[in-house]
Formats: C-alpha cells, structure tokens, sequence
C-alpha cells in the first residue's frame, strides 16, 4: 500500500492515443480551432515554431520522449518487430520491415501537442522481449534519442529525432529529420529509414496528419522500399486519394526493377501486390496492432529514474488531467525553472552537457547519436495485459 502511494505521487503516465481515439481528435479539432488560431495572430509567415511555448490547454499530458517510445513499445496483438527477422527470404524481411515502420504511424490529436522534454529527460519502459530507452540530448535545438532493443530476436533499433515546425499561415509543417536504423543482427542486415513530414493544417478544414515520402534500403539484400504518405489536401481529393492513404513500391536497387506493388490505408488496411503473380495479400492491419493500446505499469518504483518523463511531468500532468489549468501553468513553469535554473549553473562553472545513455555527434545542422551500450536493459516500467487507463 505504501508503495502505491507513493507511485501515485510521484508518476503520471498517460494512455497512448489508440486508433479508437480518433473521433476525440476529430471533435477537438472543431472545437479548438479559434482559441488555436489566436496563438498564432502575431506570428510571421515562415516563423520557426520550435521554441513557442503553449499553454497547458493545449498540451496532452505526456512528454514528446513518450511519444517517441510509444511507437515502438505500444501495440497490440503481433510483435511486428521480431517478426523482421523471423522470415527466411530477404524479400519476406523487407516486407517485415514495411510492416513494422508502418505500425509506428499513430493518429495524431490536433491543436494538441506532447511537452517539450527537459535536457537530459529519460523514458524507459519494456513490453515482453523488447525494451526502449529514450533520452533528450539537446534542448536547443530539441533533439531526442532512442534506443531500442530485441533481446530473443537480437534486433537492435536507433533513432535520432529532431524537427522544424514552420508556421505557413494556413498550416504548419513540421520537418522530422534525423537517422532511423534498424540492425537485424542475425541476419546482418542494416535498414535505414526515411522519416514523414507532419502538417497541421487549420483551413479549410482542422486536421493533422503524416505525409511526404519513406525510403526504406538495405544495402545487404540489394533491396528498398519507397512509401508515400499522401497529404490530405483539396487536390489530393480530387484526384481520389483519401485522408491516410499509402501508396509505394518494393524494388531491386540495382536495377530498379520493381517487385510489389504497395497501396491502402495506414490506419486501416495496407496490402501489396506481387507483380511477377498477381498475388495481393494484406501485410498490416492496424486495427489487430494499434487499437486497444495501454499505458505501462511500474514494476519496481526504485529503479525509475530521476529524470523519467512520468516523474519529470507528474505535477503538470495530474493538474492537466483534472483541469486544474492554473496549478496546471504554475507546475509547467517550475519544470521550465529548474532547467533554466540548472543552465546557469553549468555556465557559470564552465561545464558542458553530457547525455548519459548517448554519445552525440552534431555536424552543421545535423545531428546523429549513438547509444553507449550495446543492449537497452530490462525497464522499472513495464505493458501488461491487464492495466487502467492512467497510473497517477
């Protein structure tokens, strides 16, 4: 009993946002659209968004690390990402590989968006074989590390997230840039991953979605896949293409000879013609991987670490949760302090920022990180099968 009382203060991990929680989103938008379009009234065309601070109303109450880690370590049903090394034939592989990528797609709440992490802010959580690790190594620019690992199939997942949100007037687009490997490690086979733009678009009608181009390529196997994300755009409708579609092919890099046809929609059906038979099979269902998704459990409360993003945000997001917006605004400011507090320190001694999980290389404008051990271990935070919906 003491043990959950004291995980009731000190954490807040909020539910991941699951397919069936898109018709929230879609009455958030309706609603939320004026106050949204208030933010950005003295705002430039072209602005760069990455530092405008939002009020707590407007934050989900969960940190962007989160976010990140739930694309790997919350899904339902199959394990898409030991399945990548499952398959016999490196064509299966690549398809694998298809799937899974696809699966990290995830609805996104419009006029709603995840804290900004604090430097060296952490998120640590396992499901089953897979554990992911996920650590802020830069504030400004805000870029995110991740970390993930397959201990019975020995897959190994890295990931350098950074981003550019440009205010457009009837939009706002957002660049994710940044490296996506994913090392099949039995296989000895390397895939590198593109990453999708996100747009926010306010008129004429409210939504956010994924779109932009996916490449998929490893050099092993002569193999690559190219997905497109088609924007939900008047000239995408007219020409027929609907909100959430996909459109890519499966080809031989050398000569380019295309092998599959790929089509369908990310959050329904995704299905992929072979072109030498006819066949079409479906290769992702998302309702059977991202419906139903639950929030992680803590498993031992004393391994959680200081800098964990549900210890990090927990006042903030307990008053979010209860609407408490004011204690809501005065918690966020405290978490912002302490930063800015921590800051000053390290300059006034001359000291320079270290990740601890992460080594960082930043060369101009880009940035790729690399984890300092070779395996993510087990996590204090764990998915079960039976959970509630919010550990507060």
């Amino acid at each position: 009993m003491a043990g959950e009382r004291e995980t009731r203060k000190h954490l807040v991990i909020a539910k991941p946002f699951a397919l069936e929680d898109d018709k929230d989103s879609e009455h958030a938008a309706s609603n939320g659209i004026r106050r949204i379009l208030s933010l950005f009234k003295n705002v430039r065309l072209g602005s760069d968004l990455t530092n405008f601070q939002l009020p707590p109303q407007l934050n989900q109450p969960r940190s962007q690390l989160q976010c990140y880690g739930e694309m790997i370590y919350s899904f339902c049903g199959q394990d898409l990402m030991g399945e990548c090394s499952r398959r016999d034939l490196p064509i299966e592989r690549l398809k694998s590989v298809v799937m899974w990528n696809i699966s990290t797609l995830r609805p996104i709440v419009f006029g709603m968006s995840p804290y900004n992490p604090v430097l060296g802010e952490t998120h640590h959580v396992s499901n089953g074989h897979i554990n992911v690790l996920t650590e802020q190594v830069s504030h400004h620019p805000p870029v995110s590390a991740l970390h993930a690992t397959h201990e019975n199939e020995n897959i190994d997942v890295t990931w350098c997230q950074y981003f550019t949100p440009k205010f457009r007037g009837a939009y706002v687009d957002v660049e994710v840039k940044g490296r996506r490997i994913m090392n099949l490690l039995n296989r000895k086979e390397t895939y590198e991953m593109d990453q999708p733009r996100l747009v926010v678009r306010f008129l004429p009608a409210p939504g956010a979605h994924w779109t932009g181009k996916i490449k998929i390529k490893c050099p092993e196997t002569d193999l690559e896949a190219e997905l497109h994300l088609i924007s939900d755009s008047l000239i995408e409708r007219f020409k027929g293409n609907n909100n959430r579609s996909i459109k890519g092919k499966i080809s031989q890099t050398s000569s380019g000879d295309k092998l599959y046809d790929i089509s369908g929609h990310w959050d329904r059906t995704v299905m992929a013609k072979n072109l030498k038979t006819g066949e079409v099979e479906v290769i992702y269902n998302a309702k059977e991987s991202i419906s139903g998704l639950k929030p992680p459990t803590v498993k031992n409360l004393k391994e959680v670490m200081e800098t964990e993003s549900a210890m990090v945000w927990s006042e903030v997001s307990e008053k979010i949760l209860k609407k408490d917006w004011e204690k809501a605004r005065e918690a966020k400011k405290g978490v912002e302090d302490k930063q800015r507090e921590s800051l000053k320190q390290r300059e006034a001694s001359g000291e320079s920022w270290v990740p601890k999980h992460f080594s960082v290389v930043r060369n101009g404008k880009d940035w790729d990180c690399k984890p300092l051990q070779p395996a993510v271990p087990r996590a204090p935070l764990v998915i079960t099968e039976a959970q509630g919906d919010i550990i507060n």
